[in-house]
């Protein structure tokens, strides 16, 4: 069974084998996460990511899709990139569904890359704007369904083991443990 498990810190330091990136749509580094994983990563991120402009996404990544580069120099084996949604209140329905969308298609990238364990940020919660209660909803649960309905066993079968969500600061943290906990009690599983 893939065990969910949250905790405080720098994902940069996260040893797993698949660190998910908060991207950008440029793929070319930002602010942030973005910014964080492409300096502890170092220029082998950065060269990967330009051959993917130059051949397959010439107009930059989509909202809610992912793809995946080397780690470069962060203790991991891949970094999957993927780009959340900037929250609008107007749009909020459709923000819901790239932001569910990013965790879907990383968590599925990382499992055909072979990964035992992933380490995810709150995608879109810094400068994107999206409110953090409302996206630990979204991650929590979508991550949750998702790993159901692989029937993730993990363990010593090869795969996947772990799926780990890394939380900035105490208060993301707290609101993401909340969220869990209710999710676990069987409360609202999505806004």
């Amino acid at each position: 069974m893939t065990q969910i498990t949250l905790v405080q810190g720098d994902i940069t330091a996260q040893h797993v084998d698949v660190v998910v990136n908060a991207a950008n749509s440029s793929l070319l580094g930002g602010g942030g996460v973005d910014g964080a994983i492409h300096r502890a990563g170092g220029p082998r991120i950065l060269a990967e990511c330009r051959a993917l402009r130059a051949s397959h996404y010439g107009g930059g990544l989509k909202e809610g899709q992912a793809v995946a580069t080397t780690a470069g120099d962060l203790p991991a084996e891949h970094v999957v990139h993927t780009v959340g949604p900037v929250y609008r209140d107007e749009s909020v329905e459709r923000g819901t569904e790239l932001l569910a969308s990013c965790y879907r298609q990383s968590l599925r990238l990382a499992v055909e890359l072979g990964a035992r364990s992933v380490a995810f940020p709150a995608i879109s919660t810094g400068v994107f704007g999206w409110p953090m209660e409302s996206a630990a909803r979204i991650a929590l649960s979508t991550v949750r369904a998702e790993l159901a309905a692989a029937g993730s066993g993990g363990g010593a079968d090869g795969g996947l083991v772990e799926v780990r969500f890394v939380l900035f600061g105490s208060e993301a943290y707290g609101v993401f443990e909340g969220v869990w906990r209710e999710l676990a009690e069987g409360g609202p599983a999505a806004d």
